[in-house]
């Protein structure tokens, strides 16, 4: 027979005579992950100015290009040769053309024209084109000779801006003072959460920030704001398919080895470091996981595990860490040298709580930081944009 006392589901219109059972616990469902400022850490110093500064400087270029459409006699035998700069030749240069095994011997220099000596040495001979490169494999000075003019680079001026973050907690007193399910202090509840955003916010603009094109530095109307890593990048930027770089999977823009190892080699050819630091999305990062799909042996039977995630991936031009980044664009991947990146934040400016005057029954304050990124050598990084999203 059913039961005929007094159960729970008696207890009246929502149950009013049961005390109310709430976990004594706050759940933040929202993503604040900032993996790449995790990866990169603190800075070891601060900027010093809102317009923050560094110097950076190169070696002489040891490369040209051939800026010549014909040649007389012939692309084998031409002893006169135009290039882009001649002011990166001296004479006695030994030049190497594209990857042949000629080697070319330099005698004048006339503003952009070479006079050469073609298979020097009894090297074979090569077929010259518009657009080739010229490799300087080094210079043959004369014994006893006279010192040669001196040559050198000048350094250049890198800048970026800071830009401040910031977040204002308010809570009545009564609110204060009330008993709150799962914590303890709602002020201190709302200094947390307006930070997490602070943090997020900041990963967020380290990697998509643009400055101001008209007053970067701010005003009392212009906002000032940092430009971001992949507004940095300008030397090495590449598209599948274009301008040489290999098409991705299928000869499509998916991305696969082939577009990664390319990527990581040009930028190598670049620089004097290595990445070590590949940044993307979740669908990029399934992109490089199913890297190693094909040659992933059969299950047996005593196998417990399938694991297809790669978090490290290890090539010719650098080991590479693989980060995942909610902030990344979906079609982008990051190729980053981390030793040449620092977040700084303004001196005596990082992230910091400022109580303000109560102007009624409330705890006012205000959550403040001023960051910007130190993003040395471009070209030591890059990305590859324009891949498939599908």
């Amino acid at each position: 027979m059913s039961f005929t006392g007094k159960p729970t589901y008696a207890a009246g219109a929502d149950l009013p005579e049961l005390a109310e059972d709430v976990a004594d616990l706050v759940s933040i469902v929202s993503p604040f992950e900032t993996a790449l400022l995790d990866h990169l850490g603190d800075p070891q110093r601060s900027a010093q100015s809102t317009v923050h500064e560094w110097i950076e400087d190169t070696l002489l270029l040891n490369a040209d290009t051939l800026n010549q459409s014909s040649f007389t006699p012939n692309a084998q035998d031409a002893t006169s040769l135009t290039v882009f700069n001649g002011s990166r030749f001296q004479v006695g240069d030994l030049l190497r053309p594209g990857n042949a095994a000629e080697v070319i011997f330099v005698t004048a220099i006339a503003a952009n024209v070479l006079t050469v000596v073609r298979r020097y040495g009894g090297t074979p001979a090569s077929t010259l084109s518009n657009g080739i490169k010229l490799t300087i494999l080094g210079n043959a000075a004369l014994e006893g000779a006279d010192a040669p003019t001196a040559r050198f680079t000048n350094r250049t001026r890198r800048q970026n801006y800071t830009q401040i973050f910031t977040a204002t907690c308010d809570v009545t007193g009564t609110m204060q003072a009330a008993r709150a399910r799962g914590i303890s202090d709602e002020f201190e509840f709302q200094k947390q959460s307006r930070l997490r955003e602070l943090l997020r916010d900041l990963e967020n603009c380290v990697i998509n920030g643009s400055a101001p094109a008209a007053t970067p530095q701010g005003s009392s109307t212009v906002r000032r704001s940092m430009n971001g890593i992949i507004r940095s990048i300008s030397t090495n930027q590449f598209v599948p398919g274009q301008g040489g770089f290999p098409s991705g999977g299928g000869g499509g823009t998916d991305l696969s080895e082939a577009v990664l190892n390319a990527a990581l080699r040009n930028i190598w050819e670049q620089s004097s470091g290595r990445i070590d630091t590949i940044v993307v999305n979740g669908m990029q990062k399934r992109r490089i996981n199913q890297f190693v799909t094909p040659a992933q042996r059969h299950l047996t039977p005593d196998d417990k595990r399938l694991s297809e995630v790669i978090s490290v991936y290890e090539s010719d031009f650098g080991t590479c860490r693989v980060l995942l980044s909610r902030w990344m664009p979906a079609d982008t991947v990051l190729f980053l040298d981390s030793s040449r990146i620092e977040v700084l934040p303004l001196t005596g400016r990082s992230f910091h709580f400022k109580p303000l005057a109560a102007t009624g029954d409330s705890h006012t304050g205000q959550l403040i930081g001023e960051y910007t990124v130190e993003f040395r050598n471009e070209a030591a990084h890059g990305l590859v944009r324009g891949l498939s999203t599908t």
